[in-house]
């Protein structure tokens, strides 16, 4: 009778369970999209950063004129007078989503504009990230593992710095695509189904229109193929899992414009194409297995490996030649420096001058993840028990992802999805065991939980027996080995069940130690939320183009970028040009509407090294560079007044190595005193009269009387100088961004005439001065 009521209710606790987890799930996403908010809440919905910019500017665009012309804009407001064929060489994915999410809200009648649009990009799909990341570690390790995994995404730091509202950049959607992608290829090796491998492809094809990290998702699936092979986990299911995602994913991501042939022209997809053809030399060995005699067999498999390996190195000869003319084998600059770390600082200090791409320290780790540090170790360990394809995926995916991350800080995004995986895993294993421990030890339930364990489970099963004995004198006999058959069937599982139960029973703890040990696993949970929650509100919410900071006397706000680009838009012509250095080329372009000679695309190596050596010139030679560059106005940033340390100063010496990896006059030790970087008295001369230092310092002593660098902390060395050739036409309130205007020719020309004049005049008769030609410049 309980055998027959425990029979009814497992279908409504079922029921129940499914229900709670919707519930769970629905939270999560309103946690994971709520605690984005603090930038907007604290602060304004304003487009963070400046890469977003740009992505601002293009979705508006795409709103504007459609997705035709989108494709086939061509922008001459950037990389003057070069231009840039915009459609085919971004990332379309997220402008194509936000567009997309436009025109539903509009459909729907919600008037949303484009910008508010972009600014809850991020959150939305933070959300999404979170419920994908249930579903892949729901595979590998079940419900539990996966709603905590998918609570502990929700919050984590790493992932919160690239999502917050705002924070409109090709991560806020590639990292739901990615670990979409991730799931659909485990649910095809978990099942065999071609309907997921086709939605892999689809999810694939997504993560390549939406950021240059797909190349990960193309070598880490081929290494856990391979890594089956080798270990001989080869099955049908594996082949169904990876070979539609080459052939139809390649397929689809060559027609993203900015890949094309891409997909199998470079090295970073050369990997997929040979275990390719490996895992088909391998269906072919096991599919001949099949057919032949173990004598014959041995015959068949020496050819097949024979013809494979002829196969594979005709492959490798033709991916040779066609990358034997490229200095880099076909590799990209990033990925070099993935490979190599020490190579970006070698050979194109373009890449190692971003921050985003140096390595981290250990403190950004404890930073970013927190206490998953603490757990991903326990959730290795507990996907070897037992292992599965799946969990040797994941275990693959974090182990890659550590070393990435340790190279380039902004591959901690990927990190992060892999550590709340496993994390994920091991509390939930956790509070499996120490729960378990507690039932079976509770007055009233240990007993029963004991018999359930042991001795009941034999009773019922011969009780179960005897009763379908009884039956079977009964029923027919044409009925009688379907029933024979239902009873092996319920006799296996019976004793799979009482197996089991034993095994777990052996894992019961003491009861004061498992009640302790939840106590501290939910204390380690607050403190991991309170972690989150203040990363969130403070860390990662303030958006880079509007600066905030506390003192005595209260919180003060500096709008210094919006002012200047204010005053750009408003005080010049459309048609000027504004040099900078390419960090704020994007902003300049979206936010004063004015063409720019760099920006953040970074292309042209050699556009940013005129523009660097520019800079680093003096002030005459930097008056020669900018102008036939056709530039009307520079602009710079400067932090000495208020400790703003992000400064072009700061950012000086890169300017020069960028311009003397092309313009060999330009030497780094020129700036440097006993190879010490120094803007005080100690300076070189070369230092204290290039063009960054006297635009960055120009008139500085008139703030305070000392000319006090609060970055540098020093007095500067050079105080009270004029311009020639340039004129100031526009500093902000607290002196962060200084604009200089071009002096035009004709006031040069002027002066050396007058020399002309003077030096010439004894020799010179009236006759001859009256009938000189007028010199057009005056």
């Amino acid at each position: 009778m309980a055998a027959t009521d425990d029979a009814k209710a497992a279908p409504l606790r079922y029921a129940f369970g499914n229900v709670l987890s919707f519930f769970i799930l629905l939270l999560i996403g309103i946690l994971a999209f709520s605690i984005r908010l603090f930038s907007v809440i604290k602060y304004e919905s304003v487009i963070h950063e400046f890469d977003p910019y740009f992505n601002y500017r293009v979705t508006q665009y795409l709103v504007r004129n459609g997705i035709y012309d989108f494709w086939n804009w061509f922008d001459d407001r950037t990389w003057y007078p070069l231009g840039r064929v915009i459609g085919g060489t971004v990332y379309p994915g997220l402008t194509l989503t936000a567009g997309t999410l436009w025109r539903i809200f509009n459909s729907l009648n919600i008037p949303l504009s484009v910008e508010t649009v972009c600014v809850f990009t991020a959150p939305i799909f933070s959300a999404n990230a979170a419920w994908a990341t249930y579903l892949l570690t729901k595979e590998v390790k079940g419900t539990g593992a996966g709603l905590t995994a998918a609570a502990l995404l929700a919050m984590v730091p790493s992932y919160i710095s690239r999502s917050v509202a705002g924070s409109y950049d090709n991560e806020a959607v590639a990292i739901f695509a990615l670990i979409f992608t991730f799931y659909l290829y485990v649910k095809t090796l978990n099942t065999g189904s071609l309907f997921y491998a086709t939605l892999n492809a689809i999810s694939y094809f997504y993560m390549v229109c939406s950021w240059g990290g797909y190349t990960f998702i193309i070598n880490l699936i081929p290494m856990h193929v391979l890594l089956c092979i080798v270990t001989g986990r080869y099955s049908s299911r594996l082949y169904i899992a990876y070979a539609p995602l080459v052939v139809l994913g390649t397929l689809l991501a060559a027609l993203v414009p900015v890949v094309g042939f891409n997909a199998v022209m470079t090295s970073e997809h050369f990997a997929s194409f040979l275990v390719f053809i490996i895992i088909h030399v391998v269906a072919l060995v096991y599919y001949i297995k099949g057919i032949l005699s173990p004598k014959m067999f041995k015959v068949a498999v020496t050819l097949v490996v024979s013809v494979g390996l002829v196969v594979c190195c005709a492959v490798i000869a033709v991916l040779v030649a066609l990358v034997a003319s490229s200095p880099t084998k076909g590799w990209s600059g990033r990925s070099l420096s993935l490979l190599d770390p020490t190579y970006a600082s070698k050979y194109i200090p373009i890449i190692a001058s971003v921050s985003e791409h140096q390595p981290p320290t250990w403190p950004s780790y404890f930073m970013d993840i927190n206490v998953l540090a603490f757990l991903v170790p326990a959730g290795i360990i507990a996907c070897f028990s037992p292992l599965s394809d799946a969990s040797s995926f994941v275990v693959l995916y974090i182990v890659t992802s550590v070393y990435f991350s340790g190279v380039m800080v902004r591959l901690m995004l990927v990190f992060a999805p892999a550590a709340c995986i496993m994390s994920g895993i091991a509390l939930s294993g956790a509070f499996d065991v120490f729960t378990r421990s507690i039932k079976f030890q509770l007055p009233g339930i240990s007993k029963n939980s004991t018999l359930d364990a042991g001795d009941t489970g034999s009773a019922t099963a011969v009780t179960h027996n005897n009763a379908v004995k009884t039956e079977k004198k009964e029923e027919p006999a044409k009925d009688r080995p379907l029933r024979k058959n239902r009873k092996k069937e319920k006799e296996h599982v019976e004793k799979a069940s009482i197996k089991s139960r034993i095994e777990k029973q052996l894992l019961v703890l003491p009861l004061e130690a498992s009640i302790i040990a939840i106590f501290l696993l939910v204390l380690l949970g607050a403190f991991y939320v309170v972690h989150c929650v203040w990363a969130a509100a403070e860390a990662y919410s303030a958006p880079s183009i509007v600066l905030t900071s506390h003192s005595h006397d209260g919180l003060h706000v500096f709008d210094d970028f919006r002012e200047a680009y204010a005053w750009l838009r408003h005080n010049t012509e459309v048609d000027d040009k504004v040099a900078s250095w390419w960090d704020y080329g994007y902003q300049t372009t979206a936010m004063a509407n004015r063409t720019v000679i760099v920006d953040n695309n970074t292309w042209n190596n050699t556009h940013i090294a005129t523009v660097g050596t520019a800079m680093s010139s003096p002030e005459k030679a930097a008056w020669e560079i900018f102008n036939s560059l056709d530039v009307k106005y520079v602009l710079v940033v400067f932090g000495g007044l208020v400790g703003y340390p992000s400064d072009d100063i700061n950012k000086f010496l890169w300017m020069v190595r960028i311009g003397g990896g092309v313009f060999p006059h330009i030497k780094e030790p020129d700036y440097l005193r006993d190879g010490q970087y120094r803007i005080d008295s100690q300076a070189t001369p070369t230092m204290l009269n290039c063009l960054m230092y006297k635009l960055s310092y120009f008139r500085f002593v008139e703030t305070d009387g000392k000319a006090f660098d609060r970055v540098r902390r020093t007095e500067i060395g050079k105080k009270y100088f004029k311009l020639t050739h340039f004129e100031e036409v526009f500093t902000t309130h607290h002196w962060m961004v200084r604009i200089y205007k071009l002096k035009p020719a004709k006031n040069r020309i002027r002066g050396k005439m007058k020399k002309t004049k003077s030096k010439t005049s004894s020799s010179s008769n009236s006759k001859r001065s009256g009938t000189r030609k007028r010199n057009p410049w005056h």
